[in-house]
Formats: C-alpha cells, structure tokens, sequence
C-alpha cells in the first residue's frame, strides 16, 4: 500500500487523541513508524508486519518483561480498551514517545548500561508462556537444522562459482574463502549437537525466555536519567539467551573493527553480574560465534539481491569486511574457554 494511501485517520480516531500533526520517520510497504504530535506530547503510531495473532504473542511477551522491569515504551487503548486497532487484517499500535538518545559502544559507562540491559532482560524473559490464542515466533530447538540449510544453501553458489568458466570480483573471493568458513560451521555445528545445547533449550522449555533478535545500541534509548529504554520488539522470540549475546557481540566487534580479547571479557564479566551463566552455557555462546554468520550473511545478501538499490562494488565491500571481520574471531575461540572459567570462578570468589 503506497504511504499516502494508510488509514492513518481512521486509525487515530480510535484514540481519545487531538492530532497537531503527523510525520513519517521510516516506511517500508508492510511496516511504518509515525510521529504523532498532540497538543502536549509526541506519540509514536507503529505499521505492524505480522499477523494479529503473532502480534498479540508480541504484546504478551512485552507486558511480561514490562512487569518484571524491563523498560520497554507503554501501549496507549484505543477508546474501547483495546491495545491495537486492525484495519483490514494489518495491525497499528501507539506507543508513548521515549525521549533519549542512542547509547555507544565505546563509552565504558554505555557499554556497561547495554550489557547489563541485555542480561536483565534475559532474567526478566523467565516465566513467559504465551496465551493460547496466539501464535508465537520460535526459535528454540530449531538451531542445528537452521545453519545446516542456510551453510547448505550458500555452499550450492559456491559449487556454481566453481563450475563458471570466468567468474568476476565477487565470485574470486567466495571461491578463496568459502572453503573454510564451511569447515568452521560444520565443526560449530556438530558442538550445537552435543549435550550442552539440548540442556540449554530443555531448560528454557521448562522456565520459558525470550530473545529480543536485535538487541543493539540503535533499539535501546537512555534517557536523561540514564535508564534504557528497549525499542522495536516486533521480532520477539522463543529461544535460548546465547542468540541476543551473539548477536550483539558481533554488533560490537563490528564496530570495532576486529574481535577484541579485552572487550569479550568485560562483556561475559558484566553479563555474569546479572544474569549468571554457566560454563556450559557459555559454551553453547562459543558454539554460536564459531558459526560464521556475518559472511554467510553478507553471502546470502548478494546472491539473493537482497537489497535492490546496493551496487555490485557496495555487496564486494560488504563481503570483504565480513571476511576480514570473521577471521580475526579465531584467537578469540582459541582463548574463550579460559577467559569464561576464568570469570566465572572469579565471581564465586
């Protein structure tokens, strides 16, 4: 649906809101975000891509972690109570304004104030079950046959750059490098077999947790107090805490360049502090980071066009970066179990 044809009228009318004004911030065909100016405050009006139903999981999920202090921006009901309208199966919610900025990687006291977040975030996911009439996002269990396909899929287009007769600038590269990347996912994915993954799914299974999926310094806000606010939680999952953590270290040693020994440190000794895991968890962590995501990722981006408007040159760069980036974590996997057992012992004394 073009922007200029959204029900943004009628959907606000089902507040008890006087609109100033209405101004876009981001607009893709099946989501969009909003600022609604009233006469006291800003507000912000979210387009949701998923369904009712998985939606609803989603405000669930949001509520339980509100509930056990998680700070996450509240839902205004419309007139009738409701938390969301549905316009025609496509759901808008409306979201209290957080005012703040985005906290960085770089400043000690912010790197400490994400961490410790994401870990409380963690503790606060525990005890979530979601209501039966909804339909949740899961990711829990689903991790070795998941990498399996996605190495799978991307090993078929090396297997086509090998049988070119020519292949261009990209193609050179995924032949040189391919090889052992692929090497490194299938040993990371026969650790994600062991006993040490089931354990960790079993136990969330029993106790509930939930991952955010792109828990990073772009969705969290620090007011001028300096609490966090977490953003944008519509890709809430089911799943084990080691995804957010390897997602968000890679986030950080992208920033930074290259993985860093120091910087993983202080992150498992901050995590630890409040939301302990064990040895066998970290392990898991390990498994996860082995696992080459950001140049598989940056693989799949390219031969799937996943960005239309990106240049030939812009996918190499991206592609190079990520293999750069990716090779440096090999002292870090090298040093990990050390550093983990280390911390950990350090806590208990």
């Amino acid at each position: 649906m073009p922007i200029n044809h959204e029900p943004l009228f009628d959907v606000l009318s089902q507040y008890d809101i006087k609109v100033v004004s209405i101004r876009n911030e981001s607009y893709k065909d099946k989501k969009g975000v909003w600022w609604i100016q009233t006469p006291d405050e800003y507000k912000i009006l979210k387009k949701i891509s998923n369904s009712e139903d998985t939606f609803k999981y989603i405000l669930s999920a949001a509520e339980h972690l509100r509930k056990n202090g998680v700070n996450i921006p509240a839902v205004y009901k419309t007139k009738d109570g409701k938390d969301y309208v549905n316009i025609n199966g496509t759901c808008y919610v409306l979201y209290e304004a957080v005012e703040g900025k985005n906290p960085s990687y770089n400043s000690p006291e912010d790197f400490r104030a994400i961490v410790r977040e994401l870990a409380g975030f963690h503790a606060a996911s525990v005890g979530f079950s979601p209501p039966d009439n909804t339909k949740p996002k899961i990711h829990l269990g689903k991790w070795v046959e998941q990498y399996t396909e996605q190495v799978e899929d991307m090993n078929r287009f090396y297997q086509t750059e090998l049988e070119k007769s020519e292949n261009d600038r990209i193609g050179k590269v995924i032949i040189e490098e391919f090889p052992a990347f692929y090497e490194r996912a299938k040993q990371a994915i026969e650790g994600l077999k062991g006993k040490e993954y089931q354990d960790w799914v079993e136990k969330v299974k029993s106790r509930g947790g939930l991952c955010h999926q792109d828990f990073a310094a772009g969705n969290l806000l620090k007011n001028p107090s300096g609490k966090i606010f977490v953003l944008d939680t519509d890709s809430i999952t089911i799943d084990i805490p080691a995804r957010d953590i390897r997602k968000l270290l890679n986030k950080i040693m992208k920033k930074n360049g290259k993985w860093d020994l120091e910087i993983l440190r202080k992150f498992i000794r901050i995590y630890q502090s409040e939301n302990p895991l064990s040895f066998s968890e970290w392990t898991v962590v390990k498994f996860d980071l082995m696992f080459p995501h950001l140049f598989l990722g940056a693989m799949n981006k390219f031969y799937y066009k996943r960005d239309k408007e990106w240049s030939f040159e812009k996918y190499l760069k991206r592609i190079n970066e990520m293999t750069a980036l990716e090779k440096t974590i090999t002292p870090v996997l090298e040093n990990f179990d050390s550093i983990v057992y280390e911390e950990i012992n350090q806590r208990k004394d």
